[in-house]
């Protein structure tokens, strides 16, 4: 390495240094002191404070409540992330080929999307309502959606597909424009239909950008809170119960700071593990390729 080279070096990493300082302040060092509360058992209200090692860890592996969330986040996630991908998807395509209106359409999509979590949730719980909401007055039926236990969770998905699909139809969309037209001419000359082309053109093109549209999509909904405790509270009987209701209540609710931040450690791990293997996908496309 020359000498301009490692002043160059050295020039990087001092431009670098203050956002990386700041970053590992406001991220680091918060995640270090949550990791440490799980390890204790504090009770502020009848003024316990006492190391309590992995009990709180230990607990949770037997905990038939947990593992529930842990499902009920789990379904969530996949049933939503898929619903989202597969509507997402089609509506870009649809978009695509669409001559009049394509505006009027983007802002929809905008509109929905740009929705406060909290603000879409009390609009599905009018819409969900039992006597006088929009969805059972047009079935005409009289369906309590968020209090039947196999109903709650499926009008959850679908609250949080309304609200989040316009995200994955904006990335797909954005990048379908830029596919070149000559493409599908090649395509076409050498006869491939449209699901041909879909398959061997459209999808390869589009995967890197659906993986990484996916995996905040997927980040999301691992952490999704606001719409289960708006409309549902986690019930009916914990059936709709995520692992962030859970680690809410055990923090807010019930005070047990260290019990609480245990599951948010958890849910941090989750998250971490998601990612990681999103971002291994990606690095060995980008190898082949």
């Amino acid at each position: 390495m020359t000498r301009r080279e490692r002043e160059e070096r050295r020039a990087a990493v001092a431009f670098v240094a203050p956002a990386v300082v700041t970053l590992a302040a406001l991220t680091v060092g918060p995640a270090l002191w949550v990791f440490w509360l799980s390890l204790r058992e504090r009770l502020p209200v009848f003024g316990v404070d006492r190391f309590a090692g992995v009990a709180h860890y230990a607990f949770l592996a037997t905990d038939p409540r947990f593992w529930s969330a842990v499902r009920v986040t789990l379904v969530f996630t996949l049933t939503s992330v898929a619903l989202e991908l597969a509507l997402g998807l089609a509506l870009a395509l649809a978009m695509r080929g669409q001559r009049v209106g394509r505006r009027a359409a983007l802002a929809l999509l905008l509109l929905a999307w740009a929705l406060p979590g909290v603000v879409t949730a009390k609009l599905f719980e009018w819409l969900y309502h039992p006597a006088a909401g929009l969805v059972n007055v047009v079935l005409r039926s009289q369906v309590n959606w968020l209090g039947d236990p196999s109903l709650a969770l499926p009008a959850l998905v679908l609250a949080d597909v309304w609200r989040t699909m316009p995200f994955v139809a904006l990335f797909c969309y954005a990048r379908l424009l830029t596919i070149p037209a000559a493409v599908y001419e090649a395509a076409a000359v050498d006869g491939a239909g449209r699901t041909a082309a879909f398959r061997y053109v459209t999808l390869p093109l589009l995967a890197p950008v659906l993986i990484v549209t996916l995996l905040f999509r997927t980040l999301d909904a691992l952490r999704a809170f606001d719409l289960m405790f708006v409309l549902t509270g986690g019930g009916p009987a914990g059936l709709t119960e995520t692992l962030t209701v859970y680690a809410y209540r055990s923090l807010f609710q019930t005070l047990r700071f260290g019990f609480g931040s245990a599951i948010g450690v958890v849910v941090f791990v989750l998250v971490m593990i998601v990612a990681a293997a999103y971002l291994a996908v990606l690095r060995r496309r980008e190898a082949a390729a």
